[in-house]
């Protein structure tokens, strides 16, 4: 598809007849959570302030509030009229404060405590694209008591190379392609070290692509091409660090229906609301496989959400807003 007409495609599909949005319409009164306890807190920090500043531009009273399990106060503070959620990782986007701004009757930006949670967890995802009819590539889990992994299959009936990750992680944080038995059982031995339970799963060899969702629409197809081994914490964020976004990849117009299509069935296979992005291996006969969907995806200047959205001409700054304004038409029910 030709870039003009994609995003000529994604500004009619988005339009405030959508159901995206167009603004939150009036000031409101807006707590953005960022920091939080996990591994991911740096990135959060990042895209946190990132989304209160935009919120500031257009207009709202922003609360920038850095909470944790054991201190969630600025949640209690009086006249919040809106939870901004931009915690990355455990605590943030597992379905734990989703759950606290409910049980305060808060209205909140994104999934539902169920829908993080599942987001999460990688192997729970899982089983439900594969219950969904999505292609994801096999995987086992294996636990610190049980070395044999789940069902007494052990990695090596995955075959090598394998993708070694924690469960419940993000942004590539341990993270390992093992291509021999050695570097394998290494890798594994260190996350369960670290977390107690690791996933691994069969590589599979492609092009590594990721496709955005605002509100229940796809957003343009962004091929990542890393510089590195592959997409790791590093090739993510850092700067200079040489990972390319490609728009004008090449994939003719089935196949982006496809992978958008994929896509959304993978947003609500999960029970996803407002935005996720959603990452995919393309192997090399074509067929997309669904990797994990990110709740809460990044508000940095790499992130691929913004950056997807401002390719059919939505800004930044309108971005935050519509996500704002759909989280209110939700709590008016319309």
């Amino acid at each position: 598809m030709e870039t003009g007409a994609l995003a000529r495609e994604g500004k009619k599909r988005l339009s405030p007849r959508s159901g995206a949005g167009r603004s939150a319409r009036c000031a409101l009164d807006i707590t953005v959570l960022m920091g939080g306890p996990s591994s991911e807190r740096d990135i959060s920090l990042v895209s946190g302030k990132a989304v209160a500043d935009a919120l500031e531009r257009r207009g709202h009273r922003v609360t920038r509030a850095d909470i944790s399990p054991r201190d969630a106060g600025a949640l209690d503070r009086k006249g919040i009229d809106l939870v901004f959620p931009v915690l990355h990782g455990w605590f943030g986007e597992d379905g734990q404060v989703q759950a606290l701004c409910e049980s305060r009757g808060l209205t909140y930006v994104g999934s539902g405590p169920e829908a993080s949670r599942l987001g999460m967890n990688k192997d729970a995802a899982k089983i439900v694209f594969r219950q969904a009819g999505l292609c994801t590539p096999d995987w086992i889990v294996v636990e610190r008591a049980d070395a044999a992994g789940r069902g007494g299959r052990g990695p090596a009936c995955l075959g090598l190379p394998v993708v070694l990750k924690p469960v419940d992680g993000g942004s590539s944080v341990d993270v390992t392609i093992a291509r021999d038995e050695a570097g394998r059982d290494a890798a594994l031995e260190a996350l369960l070290a670290a977390h107690g339970r690791a996933l691994v799963e069969r590589f599979v060899k492609g092009r590594e692509l990721t496709v955005g969702i605002l509100g229940e629409q796809a957003l343009p197809v962004i091929q990542i091409v890393p510089a590195r081994e592959f997409y790791d914490k590093v090739a993510k964020y850092a700067d200079g660090a040489g990972t390319q976004y490609v728009f004008d990849h090449g994939l003719s117009d089935d196949l982006v229906r496809w992978l958008q299509r994929c896509a959304v069935e993978a947003h609500a296979a999960l029970g996803c609301r407002d935005m996720s992005r959603v990452d995919f291996i393309l192997d090399d006969a074509g067929s997309p496989c669904v990797l994990e969907v990110n709740t809460i995806p990044g508000f940095t200047s790499h992130s691929l959400l913004p950056m997807a959205a401002a390719r059919v001409g939505i800004g930044f700054d309108e971005l935050v807003d519509r996500l704002a304004a759909m989280a209110m038409r939700r709590r008016a029910g319309n």
